[in-house]
């Protein structure tokens, strides 16, 4: 019994070139799953420390939430708190937001925003970041009571933190405190594979965009986070916050 060879056409052999080169993005988008975060995996070297400076072209620096970047406050050596804390500064006209945003502390910090007598005018942040959810929630609360968002020298902003800082009708940064933005996870299951909460994570970065632009911020801000893995932070220049509206120059102030 003879065998018949069958000649592959050039559309079977493209669509298993396509087949081949979808199945090996999934190993990597799985692979970068679990090592840096739901990003795809980075082959280049690793970002420089928070510790070296940054200047334009190189704002891209190693990150994590769990530690106290240098410059924050309180010193390296003592992480920031695990969930937001709340504390009355400036005689009540004021309070500091510090530490990392947690799930559920929108409603937790908005109720105790809400206790205060006399009503706080200003929220100082200095914070990490943490989730996403609730610094959206939160921010929302910030603007619609009118409150001002600023920080202090040294200070730091990251992840979700700046959400809260758009929140403010007015912001005050000054040159030596740091803000930056990177990638976040939307969905639900940490354990969820990126290829699969692709919705969520579109999802997610379309409610950034239209929360940015209700603060009037420029959604065009997304352009780095987007293109930063969630075990980095893109700091931002101080020409960089005054081109998206988190600042304004003093003429137009």
């Amino acid at each position: 019994m003879s065998t018949v060879k069958t000649k592959q056409s050039p559309v079977a052999r493209v669509l298993m070139g396509v087949l081949i080169f979808q199945l090996g993005l999934g190993v990597l988008l799985f692979a970068g799953d679990l090592q840096n975060g739901f990003s795809l995996p980075r082959f280049g070297p690793k970002a420089p420390s928070l510790t070296e400076p940054v200047r334009p072209g190189d704002q891209t620096r190693r990150f994590r939430l769990d530690s106290a970047p240098p410059g924050g406050r309180p010193m390296p050596s003592t992480p920031l708190p695990g969930r937001l804390v709340l504390t009355p500064v400036a005689g009540g006209t004021a309070v500091l937001l510090e530490g990392a945003i947690s799930v559920g502390d929108a409603e937790r910090i908005t109720k105790q925003i809400t206790a205060l007598a006399p009503a706080p005018t200003r929220v100082i942040l200095n914070s990490p970041g943490g989730s996403v959810r609730d610094a959206l929630r939160l921010g929302r609360e910030l603007r619609d009571a009118g409150l001002t968002t600023e920080m202090r020298e040294n200070d730091i902003c990251y992840s979700a933190c700046p959400y809260l800082l758009a929140a403010g009708i007015a912001r005050d940064i000054p040159e030596s405190a740091s803000v930056g933005v990177h990638q976040h996870f939307f969905g639900e299951n940490t354990f969820l594979p990126a290829f699969v909460a692709v919705e969520d994570i579109q999802r997610g970065q379309g409610e950034v965009m239209r929360y940015f632009y209700e603060m009037g911020i420029d959604p065009l801000v997304m352009q780095h986070a987007l293109v930063t893995p969630p075990n980095e932070i893109y700091v931002l220049l101080p020409e960089e916050l005054l081109r998206y509206g988190f600042t304004q120059s003093p003429e137009t102030e």
